[in-house]
């Protein structure tokens, strides 16, 4: 049913999955309804006990802009007989595959949903996307707050903060700010540094293991000895070889190798099928080098961090014995309690050590007379 709805009569949905609204579109938006009028009605469905009789399940933006524009009534389609779970469905049904929709409020979207009871598939299936697509956009609910907005803001891409979302919340940032400060030539390579971070995580101990052997060490340097040669001969035998043959003019090429020059094509193309596959392989290895350093080091920060602090701890204990021991105090609550057993175990030492030095004094005493 379609009817002329006072702006005052509808209200917005507090459940759209939309968040964030683009100024300029928004602008935009309630210029041309300032020229032309609404050309698309709202869509809307009656409440009860609300704030106003209708509330908006497609159109809120077009709602806000016809309230800026100054319009006091909007042409509005009105659905009976539904209910909110499918209110909110046609919602996102209506919102998911427009470009201003942030991929962070389509994953709240489909959580939402999820928390419903339903299944990835039928969420997939309901808006004409895949079970992976799906399950990738859930996965980003992990970002922490800041990184979050990052992805909102396009700052970071959807592959990239997928792979993020993977990390802890530390290395989340260390990934996030590392990219956005520039650090790697392509998205591909801190997808690679993201990776890297994550089979950092899940080892047991960085700072633990075992010392290598000497048997083991000598064949690391072999093997690093013997791929350092190979990659440096690319370099020496295969680089001139390359540049030699791109200075070359097609015409005296074809008059050298004749019919040859097929077979020649074939050999290029595999070296050049091997090269983009080495190239890859290298680069993940390079993020999974500089991953490892990273966690390496915080690894090492973390360990120093609670060397310094047990040490400060046993300094701050002895005073802190003496002073009890001078004076005990009346102890309240857990800690307290906790604090006064430990100071009990301290004291027993001290009051050995007491005859100790009036045994010291009467000798010296003694040396004195």
């Amino acid at each position: 049913m379609y009817v002329d709805l006072r702006i005052d009569q509808i209200m917005a949905n507090p459940d759209q999955p939309r968040k964030f609204f683009d100024e300029d579109a928004h602008r935009e938006l309630t210029e041309s309804i300032k020229e032309n009028g609404l050309l698309q009605p709202v869509v809307v469905r009656a409440v009860e006990g609300e704030k106003a009789p209708h509330m908006i399940v497609a159109g809120e933006r077009r709602w806000r802009a016809c309230k800026e524009a100054g319009l006091t009534a909007v042409p509005a389609r009105i659905l009976e007989d539904i209910d909110e779970e499918k209110a909110f469905v046609l919602s996102i049904s209506e919102n998911v595959n427009r470009a201003d929709m942030t991929i962070m409020e389509e994953a709240g979207a489909y959580a939402d949903l999820v928390a419903l009871g339903w299944k990835p598939e039928a969420v997939a299936k309901t808006f004409g996307k895949t079970k992976t697509h799906i399950e990738w956009r859930l996965g980003l609910l992990t970002l922490r707050p800041e990184v979050a907005d990052w992805v909102n803001e396009g700052k970071i891409k959807p592959n990239l903060s997928w792979h993020i979302a993977q990390l802890s919340p530390g290395n989340q940032m260390v990934a996030a700010t590392r990219y956005l400060r520039g650090d790697f030539d392509t998205e591909a390579d801190a997808t690679n540094f993201a990776q890297g971070l994550r089979m950092a995580e899940q080892q047991t101990s960085l700072v633990s293991e075992k010392e290598p052997t000497v048997e083991e060490k000598e064949k690391r340097q072999k093997a690093k000895a013997k791929t350092t040669d190979k990659l440096g001969k690319v370099e020496e035998v295969v680089m001139p070889l390359l540049e030699e043959l791109t200075k070359a003019k097609p015409e005296e090429l074809a008059d050298i190798l004749g019919t040859d020059l097929g077979r020649y094509v074939r050999k290029i193309d595999r070296l050049a099928s091997q090269v983009t596959l080495a190239r890859r392989i290298l680069r993940q290895a390079n993020g999974i080098a500089e991953a490892r350093k990273v966690a390496w080091d915080t690894a090492v920060a973390e360990v120093q961090q609670e060397k310094a602090k047990a040490e400060g701890k046993v300094e701050e204990a002895k005073p802190a014995a003496k002073k009890a021991a001078a004076k005990p105090q009346r102890s309240t609550g857990t800690r307290s309690r906790a604090a006064a057993k430990s100071t009990e175990r301290k004291v027993p030492a001290q009051k050995k050590a007491e005859p100790k030095a009036e045994a010291a004094k009467k000798t010296e005493a003694a040396a004195a007379k």
